[in-house]
This record gives structure tokens, C-alpha cells and sequence, in this order.
């Protein structure tokens, strides 16, 4: 297998949620962009590099006029990643960039559809147990 590497970009998306008249922001990374960059681990840390300097989140974006630049500090961590904080007037987010190589690929499989027999003898019997999500190799 050839190695392809790839910068990973990823943002703490934030939603705002009103609950019993209360706002509440809530946060979570997401996985934004992947970029393919090619078979060389030197072009994936530059272009990761230039993505950490130059890319702006959508929360910045969606609100920035012709001209603006957000204030930007980029942090490399030891372990190679980005780690970047922008603000722009009362807005703020960081995101994080990684240059990463793709080890392994696997195209989702769904199983046949059931027949009426089995779905009479789930609604019967309630559902099979299902396989454990992972367990370690021996």
C-alpha cells in the first residue's frame, strides 16, 4: 500500500440551544475537511502548516466583511499538530490541523434485508444480541 497522506482539519463547531428559556452553547469537534496531499510526509506537514496560518472556521468566516483578519496564534504541539485560536471582534474558536497518513480503508457492508420470517421472529422474540463493537486479538 502506498502511503497517502492527508491534512485533517478539525473545528469546535458550537450550536446555540434555548432550553427552559435559558441559552445554551453547546461545543464539540468535528472533523471538517480532509485534504489529500499526496505520498510525501514533508509536503503534508508544509501544507498542514500553511492550512494552521491561513484557514478560518466558518463561525469567523460566516461573519467576517471584506478585509477582516481574525487574530490568530498557532501553536505547534509536540506531536506534530496545529493547534490554532482566532478571534475576531466578540467571536472566538480554535481549530486543530494534523497532517496524518491514511493506513487502512474500509467500505461500509450492510447485511441482506430480512425476510418476513425473521422479522416476525424478532417482533416475537425481541432482538438478537448484538456483537460487541470491538474486543482486542489474543
Amino acid at each position: 500500500m502506498t502511503a497517502e497522506w492527508y491534512v485533517l482539519i478539525e473545528e469546535d463547531t458550537r450550536v446555540t440551544r434555548a432550553a427552559d428559556g435559558v441559552k445554551l452553547q453547546l461545543h464539540r469537534w468535528a472533523l471538517v475537511a480532509r485534504h489529500p496531499v499526496g505520498a510525501s510526509q514533508e509536503q503534508a506537514l508544509a501544507v498542514a502548516e500553511d492550512a494552521a496560518l491561513h484557514y478560518v472556521p466558518a463561525l469567523i468566516a460566516r461573519h467576517a466583511r471584506p478585509g477582516d483578519t481574525p487574530a490568530r496564534s498557532a501553536f505547534l504541539t509536540a506531536g506534530g499538530a496545529w493547534l490554532v485560536w482566532l478571534r475576531q471582534r466578540d467571536r472566538e474558536c480554535h481549530v486543530r490541523v494534523t497532517a496524518a497518513r491514511l493506513v487502512h480503508t474500509q467500505e461500509e457492508a450492510q447485511s441482506p434485508p430480512k425476510t418476513l420470517k425473521e422479522k416476525v421472529r424478532h417482533a416475537l422474540d425481541g432482538p438478537e444480541p448484538s456483537a460487541p463493537a470491538w474486543a482486542p486479538r489474543t
